[in-house]
């Protein structure tokens, strides 16, 4: 059973998302929270798994929460929920150890899968969403130089780092290059020591971050 927080300012939202995720035997709503700062003393006393955070919420933002639970309760993951409008918040939740973002409005089934996903170290970046934020970067990149480091990187693990990005799993990018997973596993492992990064997540964020999934590769 996966024990997981609820964090939004709207009580509708919190507390209708809270019944229908606990109709569900994966995981179990242990607690819900108002702001930030309550998401964070609500995962500590319950030593949650997952926090399903709203990015926006008066007090203690979303992102602010994200960075305290982040750096005092590592194994507690958070994923944020979010609407188009969020790109650069979206962006600075990431920087700040969130595990994704998902849409408020997506199916249970999508968001018991994300909480999967993200439970087992996983990375949650739907396509549509990320392809907005990833436009939102490109506008802004005329400030910020991609890192030297990112020249040592082969075509292929280009190739493949655009596709974290994206959010595509192995077995999803094997499918696309007509590798295998073991390969591609390889190729994030090599990604991730080039680039100094801490998991695939942090890769992730990386090709969001410097717009590489917009790169023609």
């Amino acid at each position: 059973m996966i024990r997981i927080i609820v964090a939004d300012d709207q009580p509708l939202m919190r507390d209708g998302l809270s019944s229908i995720l606990n109709l569900r035997k994966e995981v179990e709503v242990v607690a819900t929270a108002a702001d930030g700062q309550e998401a964070f003393e609500q995962a500590s006393l319950w030593k949650a798994d997952i926090v399903l955070m709203d990015i926006r919420m008066p007090g203690v933002s979303g992102v602010e929460g994200t960075k305290r639970i982040r750096q005092h309760l590592p194994h507690t993951k958070v994923l944020m929920l979010t609407t188009f409008k969020d790109s650069e918040l979206i962006m600075q939740a990431l920087a700040e150890g969130a595990s994704g973002y998902l849409l408020k409005d997506m199916r249970t089934d999508v968001i018991v899968q994300a909480i999967m996903t993200v439970h087992g170290g996983g990375v949650v970046l739907p396509q549509e969403l990320t392809a907005q934020v990833l436009a939102e970067r490109k506008r802004s990149l005329a400030d910020e130089d991609m890192p030297e480091v990112a020249k040592e990187l082969t075509e292929r693990e280009w190739q493949v780092l655009k596709q974290l990005g994206y959010g595509r799993s192995n077995k999803e990018i094997a499918e696309l290059f007509f590798i295998t997973e073991g390969t591609v596993k390889n190729h994030v492992s090599n990604i991730i020591h080039k680039l100094s990064l801490r998991d695939r997540t942090q890769a992730a964020i990386f090709a969001v971050r410097y717009g590489i999934s917009t790169y023609p590769i």
